[in-house]
């Protein structure tokens, strides 16, 4: 295959189930998709799994897809599968807060745990394991009480990164504070 084939020949060989016309539509719009979920998640490893996603629905619902513009309909598609990504990101980060937030205050509140001093060296410790620009972002929203969107303005980064740095601190700190965890 090479570009002697229009999107719409493409389209109606990979409906037929042929593999190079599918290769070629993965050649001309991989960058591109690319870049559209790259721009929203902030990070390579998601943006490449979206885009893989998208390739992977195309092949698969290849027979059933109502494709009239090519480009267009990848664009949405991924657009489609980043949101709802990043959507289920933000839903589990606040999860995940809540537990944390959850446990620190089941541990400050029995006699059995030790004070509230130790828990937050351990808290402070943990910070330290953190990437210097992921520490950052979680004290400016956590402990300066710095909207996403001052944060993204004030380190240039995207929202969807600072959430991402969010999340991995949680991570981070849920795994490094689990010994304060009571079942009281």
């Amino acid at each position: 295959m090479n570009n002697l084939f229009t999107d719409e020949q493409l389209v109606d060989l990979l409906r037929q189930g042929n593999e190079k016309a599918f290769g070629e539509i993965y050649n001309r719009y991989w960058f591109k998709l690319f870049g559209v979920a790259y721009h929203h998640t902030g990070t390579k490893e998601e943006a490449e799994e979206l885009v893989h996603d998208v390739f992977e629905n195309l092949w698969t619902k290849r027979e059933q897809a109502n494709i009239h513009h090519l480009s267009s309909y990848l664009v949405v598609s991924i657009r489609n599968l980043t949101v709802n990504y990043i959507k289920s990101q933000i839903t589990q980060r606040k999860y995940q807060e809540y537990l944390l937030f959850h446990e620190i205050h089941q541990s400050n509140s029995t006699d059995e745990i030790i004070r509230f001093e130790d828990l937050a060296k351990a808290v402070e410790r943990a910070m330290k394991k953190l990437p210097e620009k992921t520490s950052e972002v979680f004290k400016m929203s956590r402990f300066g009480n710095h909207s996403v969107k001052d944060i993204a303005r004030q380190l240039n980064l995207s929202e969807k990164g600072v959430e991402y740095h969010i999340t991995q601190s949680l991570k981070v700190l849920k795994e490094h504070l689990k010994v304060y965890h009571t079942d009281n």
